[in-house]
């Protein structure tokens, strides 16, 4: 199922299925040879397959991992802080 991470993943099949490539969603925001745009792009289609799958859940038809959304919100959470100025301490 997952990557080891020196190795470039095959992201045809991880835009389709991220969850048949990246063990997890902390996998694909560690990843060391994704841009930080594949990263987003693929923690996004998770989070939507997860959203889809928690919908299901809610409509009686069974779900996906129940806390695979905060952990992908999370991973989103830090590739997005990446891109902020941090304050300048000390001035």
């Amino acid at each position: 199922m997952s990557q080891s991470h020196g190795h470039r993943p095959d992201m045809e099949k991880a835009r389709r299925d991220p969850v048949s490539v990246f063990a997890s969603p902390e996998a694909v925001r560690d990843h060391p040879t994704l841009s930080r745009a594949e990263k987003l792009e693929l923690l996004r289609r998770w989070e939507y397959d997860a959203r889809e799958l928690e919908i299901a859940e809610e409509e009686g038809m069974g779900g996906g991992e129940p806390d695979i959304l905060d952990r992908i919100e999370a991973a989103l959470l830090a590739l997005s802080e990446e891109d902020r100025p941090h304050p300048a301490s000390g001035n």
